[in-house]
């Protein structure tokens, strides 16, 4: 497996949390697809001012922070709140078999897309059958 999401314990526990307390979680969505030489994860972030993503990789763990600011001017009263404010946070592990040494990443149209480049080492390949007749077997 070439990734894996962190801690589905605090996650839990933050979904109860936020149900108890009718706190809107700040979710960020997240596709990641395999192609044949590198990993490509895209995470919804609509509405996000792109100075405000910050991509970062320590010790195998990707992290992905995005924050969405306050839009009420001083002659406005809110009324309805239904879109999440505040920072949004993502972790995910990275394989041993993705190099992370050379991510790049990308804004557009709301969507962060993060490349990871799979290593040499752990690209398929194919293997060279030898034949040397029955006797090379035994």
């Amino acid at each position: 497996m070439l990734l894996t999401s962190i801690d589905p314990f605090m996650q839990e526990f933050e979904r109860q949390f936020d149900r108890m307390t009718r706190r809107q979680p700040a979710v960020m969505p997240m596709d990641g697809v395999r192609r044949k030489d590198e990993v490509v994860l895209r995470f919804d972030l609509p509405g996000i001012d792109p100075g405000s993503i910050e991509v970062t990789v320590d010790r195998g763990v990707l992290t992905v922070s995005a924050r969405r600011e306050e839009e009420i001017a001083e002659d406005e009263q809110l009324f309805v709140r239904e879109r999440t404010m505040g920072t949004y946070t993502r972790r995910v592990y990275l394989s041993e078999h993705l190099d992370s040494s050379a991510i790049d990443a990308a804004y557009d149209d709301g969507v962060l897309a993060v490349r990871i480049p799979v290593l040499e080492q752990a690209k398929p390949r194919k293997v060279e059958i030898q034949t040397r007749g029955r006797k090379a077997l035994k």
